[in-house]
């Protein structure tokens, strides 16, 4: 069964404590729910500076960013008070021998992240045309790759040390990946080209033999009252949301169910009541969506999710998490609808469903991503375009 086409998903909506996506529109009845080569010092939770800086940027490639090779910026219309970056913001070495990152608090390089974003926001928009749909932003869109009982981000460095892993995206991934490993490898599953970044959820199993996906789309956006203010994921920036180790419904439900998109939708449930049974015209869907913001300081933290957070109840960035960043969702299809019987997944239950982001896009073509379709609010296709 082919990938399920997600709709052009409606603009975000905004709870007064809580910002949600719009789940991607289906075409009837559908169930509506929602690193790295430098060693962190420690494992427990303590200030930034007690993190180990990223080294992810000792091979620049020309031109990322917007600018030039000898740190020149291209006119960009914005302000002449706009900061202008004095070097070229930078991509990580190739590979050699890095060592994978010990779980922690993983420190950006403050310096070259503030000259990243100057000369982000020294880049000049292109100019909207084709009157696209009023929602800010982009997608990759991915295949699954292979299968193992890897986590990079998790358990780095310990092969077999995890439940088995769905990988989309970047060929390469296992449990020794890094940034530099990462961005080393130009294969693939993934629209465009360009997004060399690791992605991954728990393989779905169902009477024991592993289902992949039809398809994945990888949703940039913004949820933000403001869309103009986020800015690209730094190289070797990681994060996961949802958690393997639930095993049950969350009483507040919090959007953590598969559902059943395309004609027909839902006819019915499993006996247990936990997965839907689905028309033949139809097929099993589920999302999963990051946080907004960023603290802004770390590439990761102890427990993955700690350097990220949601907005607050106006919409914006602040607090801990000032930095607003596209809002990442992953949507998958899977080729399963009316026979659900045996099904789980390799975490357990279906209540347990969790992803995982690894970026290493090429910085220029994520740059060009966010400040065009994101920054001003349009849709743009996995090509960038309008």
């Amino acid at each position: 069964m082919s990938q399920p086409t997600p709709a052009p998903r409606r603009p975000f909506l905004r709870r007064r404590s809580t910002l949600f996506v719009a789940v991607p529109v289906v075409v009837a009845l559908a169930a509506s729910i929602a690193v790295t080569t430098a060693y962190a010092r420690s494992a427990d939770p303590k200030p930034a500076s007690a993190g180990g800086v990223e080294e992810v940027n000792t091979a620049a490639l020309p031109e990322e960013f917007g600018v030039e090779p000898g740190g020149t910026t291209p006119s960009a219309g914005t302000p002449s008070a706009t900061p202008k970056p004095t070097a070229s913001p930078s991509a990580p070495a190739t590979a050699r021998s890095a060592p994978p990152a010990r779980p922690g608090w993983v420190a950006v390089d403050p310096t070259k992240q503030a000259a990243d974003v100057r000369a982000f926001f020294a880049m000049k928009p292109r100019k909207v045309t084709n009157n696209p749909v009023k929602v800010p932003e982009f997608n990759a869109s991915c295949k699954a790759s292979h299968r193992n009982d890897d986590d990079p981000i998790v358990a780095p460095g310990l092969k077999g040390a995890s439940h088995n892993h769905t990988f989309m995206g970047n060929t390469s991934t296992n449990a020794f990946s890094t940034a530099q490993s990462l961005f080393a490898n130009k294969k693939t599953t993934c629209t465009p080209a360009q997004d060399h970044s690791a992605y991954w959820i728990p393989t779905l199993l169902q009477n024991g033999k592993a289902v992949n996906p039809s398809g994945v789309t990888v949703y940039y956006g913004s949820r933000l009252k403001d869309p103009g203010k986020t800015v690209p994921f730094p190289m070797g920036f990681r994060m996961i949301t949802g958690d393997a180790k639930n095993q049950k419904d969350t009483p507040d439900k919090q959007g953590n169910h598969f559902w059943c998109g395309g004609i027909g939708g839902e006819t019915g449930r499993t006996p247990d009541g936990e997965w839907p049974v689905c028309a033949k015209t139809a097929n099993l869907v589920r999302q999963v969506t990051f946080p907004d913001c960023w603290d802004g300081k770390h590439l990761d933290s102890p427990d993955h999710k700690s350097h990220v957070g949601p907005a607050d109840r106006d919409g914006k960035c602040s607090g801990k998490f000032p930095v607003a960043i596209p809002s990442v969702s992953f949507v998958i299809g899977y080729p399963l609808n009316t026979n659900m019987t045996g099904i789980k997944l390799a975490s357990g239950t279906g209540y347990s469903m969790h992803a995982d982001f690894f970026n290493a896009w090429e910085p220029k073509a994520l740059a060009e991503r966010v400040r065009n379709c994101v920054n001003q609010g349009v849709k743009c296709g996995s090509n960038g375009q309008f």
